[in-house]
């Protein structure tokens, strides 16, 4: 059975309903984040680099991001707005984290002491809640919530 290594929260910044984690070692990326994001695709991966799309505009997510040493248990789809999953490969074993609007953020996610290959699952929850306030008040923080669960590609 998998066991959780580590667990992290952060506040991700999302602008233009758009939210990016990326290779912190970043200046070899082919395609660097806002770079050709997606509207309409809740998770998108790039070499190197995650596009997580919002429901909302402008807010602050609050993003749980987990590290596992083998594949996570599956989470209740009855808990989540959206989920899907995707393959990342890490040089630097360290992912940054990058908003549309404001550009790479101060928070750094440690995936292991060196790079790999991961699989990575997205759950988001709070959606509606997320796109109401930005078509009403402009902004939130902490009603759209994510889950993001790291494992070696391998396990």
């Amino acid at each position: 059975m998998a066991e959780l290594v580590r667990q992290q929260h952060i506040d991700a910044d999302v602008g233009y309903h758009g939210f990016g984690l990326q290779e912190s070692d970043d200046g070899d990326l082919p395609v660097p984040f806002p770079d050709d994001f997606k509207q309409g695709v809740f998770l998108n991966n790039f070499p190197g680099r995650l596009d997580i799309l919002s429901a909302g505009h402008t807010h602050t997510a609050a993003v749980t991001v987990e590290v596992w040493d083998g594949e996570p248990p599956k989470q209740d789809p009855s808990r989540w707005d959206e989920q899907a999953e995707t393959d990342f490969e890490s040089t630097s074993g360290e992912v940054a984290v990058w908003s549309m609007s404001l550009g790479r953020a101060d928070d750094v996610i440690t995936l292991a002491d060196s790079g790999g290959s991961w699989r990575v699952r997205v759950s988001c929850a709070g959606r509606s809640e997320a796109r109401a306030l930005s078509e009403q008040e402009g902004t939130g923080e902490g009603v759209e919530k994510y889950l993001v669960q790291f494992w070696p590609a391998t396990a």
